[in-house]
Formats: structure tokens, sequence, C-alpha cells
């Protein structure tokens, strides 16, 4: 790059760049042009000088060169990234180095903006180079087609590709669902998720199947997001074997899906899976929830039967559970369900935190019949349910 610049030739280049620019405006110019204009240095070509303004000058300065570049062409790609991707410039260089590679459709520039959201701590810049992707052209869609046909280029080709949420990539993200490497076929399930086609269904049906666990569980992320397809397709056939995956995570996703479906098959496989011997409290507690989420009376009964056979940590979560019912019509049952636990002969009801975890329920529930039993609560020995039985009386009156 040239030395830096003395005040007076500063002076100098800012004026003849800005008589250049008004001459932009007319006709195109050549870099031949660029060089008489801003001839500082007999060896320093337009591009050179160029950059040099944009290391030195003031955000105006940098604005007014930066309608330069494009006209200087493909050659000035290279500089421009490697300000864009060195972390100790300052921001606004930074900045306007991606403004003016947006105006190029180069597939390694879409590389480096991808490597740029990717690794940045800069929130601006990361969706700065977002919002380029989002505008990037068809012919560097192409250019990153090509890329996906070689090994060693293919994972940061389909990560480009991910990045750019428009309906032209479809075609190229499913040449490679089935590909040998891993985080190639996590990444185009994932950005495939992101398009509501019909025609995508049977892909992620398909890659429940897969031999990656990260595979399988963003699968079930994008069935997920489409439960109102359940009827169209068997969404809840193929999401039930899922809970009993050898991965957790899956397992989870699965749960959270079957939750979403709010279909009948769906409630009766996560109340079989609270019944499932050995299965992990963590996953159990997600199976509570995720029954509560359908909101139904189905739903609601099996909560009641698991709550008169659950461990005290499965107890407690299914009455914290039943206090979040949303569904007003379905409020009073659910306050029922915990009088009557309440009143049972169970040993467990004597534990402080199982009381607890009633009375904040029946405060949330707003059940006026509840008050009864709140107020022969607030009598209690332990001053913790005391306290939440006066708390949740307040909330009711």
């Amino acid at each position: 790059m040239l030395e830096t610049f003395d005040k007076a030739n500063w002076i100098l280049i800012s004026q003849q760049l800005q008589q250049l620019l008004d001459k932009s405006k007319l006709e195109v110019v050549s870099e031949n042009e660029l060089e008489q204009a801003v001839a500082i240095d007999a060896s320093a070509d337009a591009l050179r000088i160029a950059i040099a303004i944009m290391r030195v000058g003031d955000f105006q300065t940098r604005w007014d060169v930066a309608k330069i570049f494009p006209q200087i062409g493909t050659q000035a790609i290279v500089p421009l990234i490697e300000i864009l991707e060195d972390e100790s410039a300052d921001l606004e260089m930074r900045w306007f180095a991606l403004r003016i590679l947006a105006e190029f459709n180069e597939p390694q520039i879409i590389i480096s903006l991808v490597k740029l959201i990717e690794e940045t701590q800069e929130e601006e810049l990361a969706i700065a180079a977002a919002q380029t992707l989002a505008k990037i052209g068809q012919s560097a869609i192409t250019a990153l087609i090509e890329l996906l046909k070689e090994e060693k280029t293919r994972l940061l080709a389909v990560k480009s590709l991910a990045q750019i949420r428009r309906s032209e990539v479809i075609e190229a993200l499913l040449s490679v669902v089935d590909d040998s490497i891993t985080e190639v076929r996590f990444t185009a399930i994932e950005a495939l998720s992101s398009f509501h086609h019909k025609c995508l269904i049977p892909v992620f049906i398909k890659a429940l199947q897969d031999t990656s666990f990260s595979v399988r569980k963003e699968a079930i992320i994008a069935l997920k997001m489409r439960a109102y397809l359940k009827e169209e397709f068997p969404i809840v056939n193929h999401l039930q074997p899922l809970i009993y995956d050898i991965n957790s995570e899956v397992c989870q996703q699965a749960i959270l899906a079957l939750g979403c479906m709010k279909d009948q098959m769906a409630i009766q496989t996560l109340f079989d899976f609270l019944n499932f011997p050995n299965a992990p409290l963590f996953l159990n507690k997600e199976a509570v929830r995720a029954l509560n989420w359908s909101e139904s009376y189905q739903a609601l009964d099996y909560l009641k039967q698991s709550l008169y056979s659950s461990e005290i940590n499965l107890c407690e979560e299914i009455i914290t559970v039943l206090g979040r019912q949303e569904s007003t019509e379905m409020k009073p049952d659910a306050a029922k369900i915990l009088i009557d636990f309440l009143n049972s002969k169970q040993e467990i009801i004597d534990e402080s935190r199982i009381k607890q975890a009633i009375v904040t329920s029946l405060g949330e529930l707003k059940d006026k019949s509840a008050l009864t039993y709140l107020e022969k609560l607030a009598d209690d020995k332990d001053s913790k349910v005391k306290l939440y039985a006066l708390a949740a009386m307040k909330k009711i009156t």
C-alpha cells in the first residue's frame, strides 16, 4: 500500500477524486483516467490510491471514494476482502468495504460474507453482511452451485447458499441432503427448513433416519414447524419412534414436536413415554410440558393419571404445569385435579415443596373454588406454605 499522504497531498487527492466523481455521473471512467486524475505518485494506480484513501479518509471522503470502486472493477475485490476480514481495522472502514463488495456478484465475496457472519463479534457488521447476502444476484448463486461439485469447497458453498434464503437455492440444497459429509447434510436440512414448500416434507421425513443425530434433530425441528400439515402427511407416525432415540437431544426435540401436533395419537405417545421405565427426568418433564401444550381434555386426563403415579420431582412438575393452563375453559378442570389431589391420602402431599407447588398453581388458575383449601393452608405449620397460600388467595380475590 501507499505510504501515508501528507496533508497537502491529501487535500489534492480529495479534490481530484471529487472531480472524477462528478464526471462519473455522466460517463464510465476508465482506470487510465483514474490514474491521470490522481497522479500523485507515478507508480501508484487508481486502486492503490482508492484503498489508501479508504484507510486514512473521514466518513464523507470514504463515502465519496466508495462510488469509484465499481468502476475500477473486480481487481478491487481482494484488497477489499482483506479490509473486511481485518479484525484490527476500524469498524467504519470495514463497513465501507462491505458496502462496496455488495456491488459485485462474485462467489468469493459470498464466501467471505459467510465467514464474517460466523466469526465476527461485531453485530452491526454481521447484520450488514446478512442483508448483503439477501440481495445477492443469480450469477453468484450459479457460481456457488459449481463449487458444490468439488468436495473441498462443498461445505463452504452449502453454508453460503444457506445464507441466501431465496427459492433459487432449493434445488442446489436438495442435491446435497444425502452427502457423505455430515455437516453438509445438516446445513442443507437447516437451510431448507426455512422454505415452506410441501415438496420438502418427504425430504425432512427421510432425514429422520439419518445416521447423524444432528441431522435427525434438525429434521424434527423442520417438521415441528409444519404441524399444520399433519393431516396431509404422516408426520406424527414418523416422529413417534424418535422419542426413544439413542440421543437425548433427538428425544427432546421429538417430544416437543409431538406436543406441537395437538394430535390424539401424539398425546397418547407422550403419555406412554411417561410410563416408560428409566426415562431421564428432564425428558419426562418435557413430555409433561408437551402434554399441556396440547390443550385437550385427553392430555389433561393423562396429566391427572401421572400425578398419582410419579415420583416427587415429576409430580411437582405436573402440578406446576397444570397451573400454567392457558385455556380458559380448561382452567376449572385443572383446578379440580389439584384440589382432588390435595384432598387425597397420598403420602407425597405432606411434602412442603408439593404443597407450595399446589397453592402456587391454584393461585395462577384463579379458581374461587380453591379459596377454602387455600385458607386452610394459610394456617399450615410450614411458614413457606403459609406465605404461598396467602399470596395465592390475593391473586384469586
